[in-house]
């Protein structure tokens, strides 16, 4: 035997001796993190609604760590926008999407149906499929206490309101807003301007601004910008933020906002699709959920009216009160509910003023 043959022979043995002790481990592929769409309706900017919900995305984000990654689109408009911006998603790999207004509700149906395996979340709406989850907060409780607070705090008995389209939801809160007004203050009235705009800063300061000039010396909006509270400050009434505390648009005018914090939802949704249990559900989350919060009170606001809010507060979320509790008329006079609670059904498609709230309302988008 050749000394080249003997030493190529040892290699082989000792090789196959390292193979026997050091057994081969097989490699399983790390799983790929699930991609995670959103689709805001205006920009994120410092506070509003889309702001509010991409303090959510990240939320989840930092959740689920490297479970999920996501990818966002802001100032999509309603329609056929966002039926192209959907599907772009899907197309790319985004096994689950967040769509984020109302007026999304359609394109999301529609793009659901042709991507039967992905997973889908509307926010606001009323239509689900097989593959499409809504979800939504009962904005119309905290509406109902920043209501309490603009009925102790205004010197002319008068509110004024920024509202965007004339849909059930923003209906809702004009009417919680009066009823909580009311039950404080039975003078209180509320006056409406309709921007038919979610985001139109110039519009809804001018909407603001009328509101103020007409007597309104609390503002409140249903819209995506700070502008009424911006505009509150200017003329040195009082105001209420929506979506998120605004209190630095308006440090003497905001007494408190109603805010909505959609992290924890963002978070338990998404870890359920990770985990292959996601189904479409019909969420509709308040103050004992979390979904709605109060900011802190402006230090003008008394402290037995602090109290009387935080009371209402936990009766409402230990389901003690119900801003909609009847006997309810509308403007016009006319009973709409007896007595007891609305029912979520009911609530839905609420298309009246309550009595306190002047003028008529609009058609609905």
């Amino acid at each position: 035997m050749s000394r080249l043959f003997r030493r190529i022979t040892f290699a082989a043995v000792a090789a196959c001796a390292l193979t026997l002790a050091f057994p081969v481990v097989a490699q399983t592929p790390a799983k790929e993190p699930l991609k995670i769409g959103f689709i805001y309706v205006s920009p994120i900017g410092d506070a509003g609604w889309t702001y509010q919900h991409d303090i959510a995305r990240k939320e989840m984000e930092k959740s689920l760590g490297g479970k999920v990654t996501t990818k966002f689109i802001e100032s999509v408009p309603e329609g056929a926008d966002a039926e192209r911006v959907i599907r772009e998603l899907a197309q790319s790999g985004h096994n689950l999407i967040f769509t984020t207004s109302f007026g999304y509700m359609n394109p999301t149906i529609k793009v659901a149906k042709q991507f039967p395996k992905g997973m889908f979340e509307h926010a606001t709406g009323y239509k689900s499929d097989k593959n499409v989850g809504i979800y939504n907060a009962r904005f119309y409780e905290g509406r109902y206490l920043a209501g309490i607070v603009a009925g102790k705090m205004t010197k002319t008995n008068t509110a004024g309101y920024v509202a965007a389209f004339p849909i059930p939801e923003v209906v809702m809160g004009i009417n919680a807003f009066t009823r909580g007004m009311r039950s404080v203050n039975p003078k209180g009235e509320v006056k409406v301007i309709w921007v038919n705009s979610w985001f139109d800063p110039g519009r809804e300061r001018e909407a603001a601004d009328t509101l103020i000039s007409q007597g309104g010396d609390v503002v409140t909006h249903h819209t995506d910008s700070t502008a009424a509270v911006q505009a509150a400050e200017a003329k040195k009434v009082y105001a209420i933020g929506y979506h998120s505390d605004m209190a630095k648009y308006g440090p003497n005018a905001q007494l408190t906002a109603v805010t909505h914090n959609w992290g924890q939802y963002y978070t338990r949704v998404a870890q359920s699709a990770v985990d292959g249990k996601w189904k479409p559900d019909n969420v509709w989350g308040g103050i004992k959920d979390g979904f709605i919060k109060m900011a802190p009170f402006n230090k003008v606001v008394p402290q037995d009216v602090q109290d009387t809010v935080k009371k209402a507060e936990a009766e409402i979320a230990a389901g003690k009160l119900h801003p909609f509790t009847g006997p309810i008329k509308d403007n016009a006079g006319k009973e709409r509910l007896a007595a007891g609670p609305m029912t979520d059904d009911v609530l839905s498609k609420m298309d009246y003023y309550v009595e306190g709230v002047q003028g008529k309302l609009p058609a609905s988008k």
